[in-house]
């Protein structure tokens, strides 16, 4: 079983940028799709994006494509959500997720990490 651990939120000014990571130890990282959610306080837990277990494809939410770009690396076992034009109404607790290649269900969920974006 993969175990995920994220990290880089914090606190910044609406136009800004944050980079967060999430690192996963435990199994074959690279046979793992991973995926990037976000819930805010009062709201439904939202997707933002994910990336293919090769690196190759990602895919976003409409809420934020144009603005965040996730990637990975395969040999440090880590994934990453690189957040640009920062908006208040960003600010959520980041997860990350995996799901292995072929299931259905989630493997793994991280602790979460706090973002929050001050207009």
């Amino acid at each position: 079983q993969v175990q995920l651990v994220e990290s880089g939120g914090g606190l910044v000014q609406a136009g800004g940028s944050l980079r967060l990571s999430c690192a996963a130890s435990g199994r074959t990282f690279s046979g793992y799709i991973m995926y990037w959610f976000r819930q805010a306080p009062g709201k439904e837990r939202e997707q933002v994006g994910g990336i293919s277990s090769g690196g190759s494809s990602t895919f976003y939410g409409d809420s934020v494509k144009g603005r965040f770009t996730i990637s990975r690396d395969n040999a440090k076992n880590t994934v990453y959500l690189q957040m640009n034009s920062l908006k208040p109404e960003d600010t959520a607790v980041y997860y990350c997720a995996a799901r292995r290649v072929g299931k259905n269900e989630y493997d793994a969920w991280g602790q979460g990490t706090q973002v929050t974006v001050s207009s």
